[in-house]
């Protein structure tokens, strides 16, 4: 007769548990972001994370990673498109270092306003671009969020009342030709500089002037380092969730859908929330000491529209600028 012991009693029930045990660690998501924590496009990510770990009973667990921990924007969307890192967040003229077409999606002066720029997500324009980039890169864009509205800062010395005053000016852009297009436009000179690197650079007057939504200036401090706000409105601008393809694809389909129920509640607070900062900003950034320059809108945006959309519509498809304006 065989003897069972306790002790094999437990070693027995240990090797029952452990598997038991290895299913439930949770699986570990990166996001990286480039914005500060304290900005909505980042705290967007940490409602995300808090939905999908209550959805998936734990099984999910986002962590997120801002104010470029994990490198610039372009390092990210490398690491994305290899799998290293499993999402981040990017512009669409950032994107289109991987998709070129990409870059009309941000193109000035394009989009009315927000609800205009969100048609752009049901239109084939969209459906083609995202296959193109999922087939040639690896990566996938899980929507369209709102950024905000682009405008203009500049340093004392360099005050911007009107399109003339930008003859020879050194204006930050992101790393982006549609960027430095739309500068050249304006008789600037564009200069590139990656996000993590521009406080300093217009502290030390590496540049004279930058461009960013309100809530990016804010979050950002820019204002301690920028003396001018002025109100261009050049572009209403999109920026997209982008996910690895071989990882997504490796989730359950019901943590998937967990995943984009998450994303699409916590954009539409994302992008409330920065609707509601923008109409708030320009009297804090006031009061926090700049001066807030009014321009002729018209003046800016009749030199862009006279050269960019022709400049890049072998690029985006000629007609696609106009089709997407027309929405």
């Amino acid at each position: 007769m065989t003897r069972i012991t306790r002790r094999a009693m437990l070693g027995a029930s240990a090797a029952l548990a452990a598997p038991a045990t290895l299913r439930a660690q949770p699986r570990a998501i990166r996001w990286g972001d480039l914005l500060p924590a304290t900005h909505p496009q980042v705290r967007m990510i940490d409602r995300i994370a808090h939905e999908l770990r209550e959805k998936t009973a734990g099984r999910l667990e986002l962590q997120s990673f801002p104010g470029g921990q994990l490198g610039s924007g372009r390092d990210m969307m490398e690491a994305v498109s290899t799998g290293a890192l499993q999402l981040t967040t990017d512009g669409a003229g950032a994107l289109s270092a991987f998709l070129p077409a990409l870059s009309v999606v941000e193109a000035p002066y394009l989009w009315r306003d927000a609800a205009h720029m969100a048609k752009v997500t049901a239109t084939p324009v969209f459906a083609r671009l995202n296959g193109e980039l999922v087939a040639r890169r690896g990566m996938r864009m899980l929507g369209v969020t709102y950024y905000g509205k682009r405008h203009l800062t500049s340093s004392a010395a360099k005050p911007v009342r009107s399109v003339a005053d930008l003859a020879g000016f050194r204006l930050r852009v992101p790393p982006v030709d549609v960027f430095r297009a739309m500068v050249e436009a304006w008789g600037g000179r564009p200069t590139p500089i990656n996000f993590n690197e521009l406080y300093l650079a217009l502290a030390q007057g590496a540049v004279d002037g930058q461009e960013n939504p309100l809530p990016t200036i804010h979050a950002a401090k820019l204002f301690e380092v920028q003396k001018h706000l002025v109100l261009t409105g050049h572009i209403i601008t999109p920026r997209m969730p982008i996910v690895n393809e071989a990882f997504w694809r490796s989730l359950a389909a019901p943590d998937r859908d967990a995943f984009e129920a998450a994303i699409a509640s916590a954009a539409q607070w994302q992008d409330a929330e920065l609707a509601r900062q923008e109409s708030e900003l320009v009297a804090t950034l006031k009061g926090a000491g700049m001066e807030v320059i009014e321009v002729d809108v018209a003046a800016f945006r009749d030199p862009v529209l006279a050269k960019v959309p022709a400049q890049f519509a072998e690029r985006w498809g000629r007609g696609t600028f106009d089709a997407l304006a027309a929405l």
